[in-house]
């Protein structure tokens, strides 16, 4: 033992001399620079591997009976430095990830314009529009905008390509291929997804959202036609044979036909049979050398006669496919095209027809083809058949030719590769092909700007800044900070400097948060951590400035202050990159409990995210240091966590329950509502889709599949899924109560659900939902006696609705108490602050507010009830800065009409219309919006008709078109009529200033 420890030591002490970690960037922090030598990493490798057998070492002796000497003193401390020294990056090597998606320096009037967009196009355009939309909400952080926005597309869709395109799109959103039991044809029920309604062609926006044929009872069909291809068919056949006057010779057979009904094929049969050529005066006429099969002109003659292809082989009805491609037989082309496209059913007949298709140009089979590959995403993507295909060039022009080659199809695609693998050579061509859909500035911008964040993650800096230059030429400003680090990589560090300064000067009032935190890069001393303290000021939910400080803070000695520093950010929006910085923290202080607590959330995050330079999941390393739990333990410590309202901390214990037992539903549920109060919505629906999936009963896997369509926006799909469980079992109860409007109903449910056997942590949910109903019912009686029977099993988060209670009892001070102590058990809880400060005095209000707004930025409520006060105060433009600094990183429907009723009031009718038609984009039915917006309208095309008749001259046509391009048809009648003279009077009225409180009819 003595000789072993000597030699960890002594390689202990040569690593602690090396820096191993060169770099940090991308999504994990610890990857490898390029620069790192080849020396160094051979010494990276025999740390891994000295680790991996200390650790397994560790690990026997700890299960063996033998008795063995304790390790040496030094071994925490010394395993402790030595991850640090090959794990945690220096501050230097720290830089911000740069964002794959479109992103302005104004959001709010690109917002607005996005509306105006929709609203001016034409209907067929609409879509386009929408997708536009979806490029600007993909880097929301709300995922229930762009799904929105794609579903808008979709259900404005014109062409079948687009329809397929975007249907699978909505699928792949909801990732219905993680659903056990599933087929990736299945239909939701509804046209706007429906497999069998994306190929039919056609406008009809009203109707996307109707049942689709797939949900109808089947009809009887029509009788259909007993054709075979016996010789009787074509020659014994008395019925046929009478009208038959021509035959086609095919080698030694012939085929009996009808002369004019082939003449009506195509246009070059008639003139062969009823022209000028030798045929139309024979009966007989060799059809020999034109590649024409005699069971497929045999099939053809039926055809003529039938216009039915079911009785048929594929192969027969592709060769009828060619046949009329050849001879330009349009209706026989189109009827085998559609045939064909029924066939289509898995991905291996895709990869066969869609060939042919193509070869063909055949719409309806190559669109059938395409559906079945896209609807297997992601998961077809992993054969490299369907890869070579959509990143041929020669593919692309060949579907373009056949009409299904779009800037749609192509940014689907690379959208999943990207989030896969985004440095992968497949990635590259993909986005190539991109480009070359790309035809409005939006899509070259999107293309160009992802081109280089690929190139830039390949390392490739040089041409990394000319896509980048390439997306700024084309407009995309924030492409900038991509040009500046591709110099910076280069070695241009003041040349980067220099053009994130011009950029921040340019824009001075409205620059975003994410420009001084990239210029910070290139800053050194106070100045960096100036601008770190800008950018966080402006966007604190910018992760880079937390994660500088905190390392730096560390490099300093101060490890109390770097964990107090990420703990800022983690606090209300945990990530996977935080969260392992965070985890390295303890392990200087060899408190490896905690940091196995945060790699076990982290890794809820992203299941696949590894550590030690992508070699090792986190909890392989730290496993031997962390306790063992039994499951009692286990439920235990949840019970512990769950009840001081310590969410990471619970997500930690319910990973390490997983790993005990894979397969419990109820976990994986639990996951699922901590990852949504984290603000992890994709985790959180993947871990709903893995609950539904281990489910044991029928009733409980409807429940699940119930709460993903509702968390997606399918709020009808959803009640139905919820009616068909209590179909099945009246003993579940519901996470989205509210979808029964019937609220005896929800309390028979609960009170049922509260009578079975359960667990703590579940009857002190179902008791706080009981009390919830009881109050919206008026029972303030029997809603406490939920709240206190929860509080007593240890449900801290009852403390809220029995304030609640409290204040609807007038007992304000009794309120104010109830939600210090949740305060008091639920430390750092941003919501129990925000609520308190319901039931106290404006100035302990505003204290609240303020210490809510620390600690959860993202809280909305404190910015609309400061900017109220100050508006109350008549400090308008205080009032304005306000929720003007929310908006800048959190665009909300509610702070951004709270700011139009401002605007309105002040008189400034141009800013009012920006913000509401900025609200209209994010929420197109916020009939306030439209109504503030329709009478800012008016207001402003009333008092332009005013200037113009003062002063006509002074009114320059371009103004003229400034102000009416918002306006109705009506609207620009009047406008109109105003303007040559009939309009009435009204100019003085026009130009007064509103009161704030006679427009200010706005739930703060």
């Amino acid at each position: 033992m003595d000789e072993l420890s000597t030699i960890q030591h002594n390689l202990f002490s040569t690593m602690r001399c090396v820096n191993i970690v060169d770099g940090c960037k991308g999504p994990q922090i610890y990857a490898l620079n390029s620069e790192t030598t080849a020396s160094i990493y051979s010494m990276g490798e025999k740390l891994f591997q000295h680790l991996q057998d200390h650790l397994r070492s560790n690990s026997i002796i700890s299960k063996s009976t033998r008795s063995y000497e304790p390790p040496p003193a030094q071994s925490p401390h010394l395993l402790a430095e030595t991850l640090l020294s090959c794990g945690l990056p220096g501050s230097d090597h720290l830089e911000p990830q740069i964002e794959p998606c479109l992103k302005s320096i104004d959001f709010v009037e690109t917002l607005a314009a996005a509306y105006r967009h929709v609203e001016s196009c034409p209907p067929f355009e609409k879509s386009g529009a929408y997708l536009k939309q979806c490029a600007f909400f993909m880097g929301f952080p709300d995922p229930k905008m762009f799904r929105r926005s794609l579903r808008s597309a979709r259900q404005h869709a014109v062409d079948v390509h687009t329809k397929v395109v975007l249907s699978s799109w909505l699928r792949f959103q909801r990732r219905e291929d993680e659903l056990i039991g599933t087929s990736s044809m299945d239909c939701c029920g509804r046209n706007i997804e429906c497999p069998r309604a994306n190929l039919v062609a056609g406008y009809n926006p009203e109707m996307a959202y109707a049942s689709c044929m797939c949900s109808r009872p089947p009809m009887e069909d029509d009788e259909e036609y007993d054709v075979t291809m016996g010789n009787a068919e074509f020659s014994t056949s008395e019925e046929y044979d009478i009208h038959n006057d021509m035959s086609f010779c095919i080698g030694d057979e012939e085929v009996r036909c009808t002369r004019f009904k082939i003449a009506a094929w195509s246009r070059p049969f008639k003139a062969m049979l009823y022209g000028d050529f030798r045929e139309s005066r024979r009966e007989k006429i060799n059809f020999s050398h034109n590649g024409v099969s005699v069971n497929a002109m045999k099939a053809a003659e039926i055809f003529s006669r039938t216009r039915r292809l079911a009785a048929f082989d594929p192969s027969t009805v592709l060769e009828l496919l060619s046949f009329a491609n050849r001879f330009c037989c349009v209706e026989m082309k189109s009827a085998c095209d559609s045939y064909l496209a029924t066939l289509v059913a898995t991905l291996e007949d895709a990869m066969i027809l869609i060939e042919y298709g193509l070869a063909e140009t055949a719409y309806l089979l190559v669109a059938a083809c395409l559906q079945v590959i896209l609807r297997e995403l992601p998961w077809s993507m992993q054969s490299p058949n369907v890869m070579r295909f959509f990143c041929s060039p020669e593919a692309r022009e060949k579907l373009a030719a056949a009409g299904h080659s779009s800037f749609t199809l192509y940014y689907l695609l690379s959208h999943i590769l990207m989030e896969n693998d985004v440095r992968s050579n497949m990635t590259v061509m993909l986005l190539e092909r991109l480009m070359e859909c790309a035809e409005d500035p939006w899509q070259k911008q999107l293309a160009y700007h992802q081109l280089g964040v690929v190139m830039m993650e390949r390392e490739e800096y040089k041409d990394a800044q000319h896509w980048f230059e390439a997306a700024v030429e084309a407009g995309h400003l924030y492409s900038l900070t991509g040009v500046a680090r591709a110099k910076y990589k280069r070695g241009h560090k003041y040349s980067a400097f220099k053009l994130m300064n011009s950029l921040i000067s340019d824009h001075p009032p409205a620059a975003a948060g994410w420009t001084y935190q990239e210029r910070s890069v290139y800053c050194v001393g106070h100045e960096k951590m100036a601008d770190l303290e800008a950018a966080t000021s402006l966007d604190p939910t910018l992760l880079y400035p937390y994660k500088y400080r905190s390392v730096m803070m560390l490099e300093e000695g101060n490890i109390g202050a770097a964990i107090s520093e990420i703990n800022k950010i983690v606090g209300f929006m945990a990530s996977s990159d935080c969260l392992e910085l965070r985890a390295w923290f303890p392990i200087a202080l060899e408190d490896y409990d905690a940091a196995l607590r945060d790699i076990r959330a982290m890794l809820w995050l992203e299941p696949n995210y590894k550590i030690f330079h992508g070699r090792l999941h986190g909890d392989q390393l730290l496993e031997p240091h962390a306790q063992q739990w039994s499951q009692a333990d286990c439920w235990m410590q949840l019970y512990e966590r769950w009840s001081s309202v310590d969410d990471i901390g619970s997500l930690a214990v319910v990973h390490h329950m997983v790993e005990k037992d894979p397969g419990k539903s109820l976990l994986r549920f639990r996951q699922s509502l901590l990852l949504l109060r984290l603000n992890c919505q994709k985790t959180a629906m993947h871990c709903l889709r893995l609950a539904r999936n281990y489910s044991d009963f029928e009733h409980e896997r409807l429940v699940y599949e119930g709460w993903i369509l509702y968390d997606t926006g399918h709020r009808d799909e959803a009640l139905a899924k919820a009616e068909e469980s209590i179909s099945h079992s009246r003993l579940t109860s519901s996470r989205h109560s509210d979808l029964d409007t019937s609220a005896s109903c929800v309390i028979q449910l609960l009170e049922e659900a509260l009578r079975c056997p359960s667990d703590g942590l579940r009857k002190g949910q179902a008791l706080n939902n009981l009390g919830i109903i009881y109050v919206d019912s008026e029972k303030l009686d029997k809603a406490a006696d939920c709240y206190t029977n929860a509080l007593n099993i240890k449900h801290t988060r009852a403390h809220q609705g029995l304030a609640r209670v409290y204040h609807l009892k007038n007992q304000t001070k009794a309120a104010y108490d109830e939600m210090s102590k949740l305060i008091e058990k639920a430390q750092n809880n941003a919501s129990a602050y925000e609520k308190r400060s319901e039931y106290c005095d404006r100035d302990m209000a505003k204290s609240d507010l303020n210490i809510a707004t620390q600690l959860d930025p993202l809280r909305t409520y404190p910015y609309r009830y400061r900017a109220a006060v100050l508006m109350d105060d008549h400090k308008e433009a205080e009032a304005i800065a306000e929720l003007t600094r929310a908006i800048a990183f959190k665009p909300d429907m509610q702070l951004l009409y709270l700011r139009a009723a401002f605007y309105d009031s002040m008189g400034d009718l141009a800013s009012t219309v920006r913000d509401c038609e900025a609200v209209l984009c994010l929420e197109p039915e916020h009939n306030q919006a439209l109504e503030l917006r329709r009478m800012s309208q008016g207001q402003t095309n009333f008092r332009y008709s005013a200037a113009v008749r003062c002063n006509p001259s002074t009114v320059t046509l371009s103004q003229f078109t400034d102000q009416i391009r918002h306006l109705s048809c009506s609207e620009l009648a009047v406008s109109l009529g105003r303007l040559i003279g009939r309009g009435g009077g009204g100019g003085e009225e026009a130009g007064k200033k509103k009161k704030p409180s006679s427009r200010l009819g706005v739930v703060i």
